[in-house]
């Protein structure tokens, strides 16, 4: 998939103000209407369209310069999400001036389209999860489509009307002189609330809204690395819009569990592990957990406890590259509280040995 920034001609530091400019350049080079059955044209004008939609709103344009495609796609994190032209035309046309895309070329009206309302959720992983990446199936209190009237809002048998205050449009215009020249305020109709029709014989179930309470089950799939705070975005997976109108997006936020036995510290696990006086004296080839699985781990001799060893890449994978952080194992010396007649002897023994001044240091 190509960069959006490319798609547009700008640099990732390109002003909002760029951004538009450049994109309407390019929307006009490819609309349609300048280039007729032509499907390749086609298709740059629906991509341009879906990097203006992302690089125009803040929050998908920080997604996306922080995660890439991964980021915002519609699959994942949630991009453009266009389905047909119309939908380009009825988002994207006011940025041609007071006519849009449609009265600008002399082809299509625009018909103001409410979009549905986002949806925010909370999912718990464990580290596990996150470190192996998974797919995740979750069921959602939705608005849905009405099954009685199929979205329409009306009366099986009866049909909606055309909206008499702005025929059918969706819109009302105002044109107000100014120094500057005239300016035509566009705002959804007040009568049909943008919709440009008039339920008059209402749907029993819905009551004319097009909507009904429903339970929708998503899937999908997130990247390893991520941690709490991360979120990413479903297009089209939120409540329905009125009456046919877009849909909202469903957001999804990531909240890692605690874990029993390893602590996160950035994309690093730590771990504590005890071992006996004899294996920190001699050296010894321990087993020790790692998140999946268990790893083998040389104990130098002499080691001391308090002590940090490194097992490299065995921590969790850095968000969206082939980087993964490492294991920190920090080794702990059992003192044992209770010991046979035997061991007694022993280590009263080994203590003739080792030297009975104790040692100080300033604390760290």
């Amino acid at each position: 998939m190509r960069d959006y920034y490319d798609i547009l001609g700008m640099k990732n530091n390109a002003t909002q103000d760029e951004i538009k400019k450049a994109y309407r350049k390019v929307a006009m080079k490819y609309h349609p209407d300048r280039n007729p059955n032509d499907s390749s044209a086609e298709s740059k004008f629906k991509e341009a369209a879906e990097a203006y939609s992302v690089l125009s709103d803040s929050d998908k344009r920080s997604r996306y310069d922080q995660f890439g495609h991964q980021g915002v796609n519609q699959q994942g994190f949630g991009g453009g999400g266009f389905t047909n032209m119309d939908d380009i035309f009825s988002t994207f046309g006011d940025i041609f001036g007071g006519g849009g895309f449609g009265d600008f070329f002399g082809g299509r009206s625009r018909q103001a389209q409410r979009k549905g309302a986002d949806l925010k959720i909370n999912i718990p992983l464990s580290l596990e999860e996150i470190v192996s990446g998974c797919e995740k199936t979750i069921k959602i209190k939705v608005l849905d489509t009405c099954k009685s009237c199929d979205g329409s809002g009306s009366k099986s048998g009866s049909t909606p009307q055309r909206c008499s205050t702005c025929s059918g449009s969706g819109e009302v215009r105002r044109v107000q002189n100014s120094f500057l020249g005239q300016i035509v305020n566009v705002q959804p109709c007040p009568n049909c609330h943008g919709s440009g029709e008039m339920i008059t014989n209402p749907c029993y179930s819905c009551r004319g809204d097009g909507r009904i309470r429903a339970t929708r089950t998503v899937s999908f799939d997130f990247p390893q690395g991520v941690s709490s705070g991360n979120y990413m975005t479903k297009s089209g997976e939120g409540n329905r819009g009125p009456r046919g109108s877009v849909n909202g997006d469903l957001i999804i936020y990531f909240q890692e569990k605690e874990h029993p036995v390893f602590t996160r510290d950035g994309n690093d696990i730590l771990l504590d592990t005890w071992i006996n006086y004899p294996q920190a004296v001699f050296g010894e080839n321990i087993e020790v957990p790692t998140v999946l699985a268990k790893v083998k781990l040389k104990v130098p001799s002499g080691i001391r406890s308090g002590q940090v060893l490194r097992v490299r890449g065995k921590g969790v994978p850095v968000l969206n590259t082939s980087r993964v952080g490492d294991l920190l194992v920090r080794i702990n010396i059992i003192t044992p509280k209770k010991m046979s007649g035997p061991a007694k002897r022993l280590i009263q023994e080994l203590s003739k040995e080792l030297p009975s001044t104790p040692e100080y240091k300033k604390f760290k």
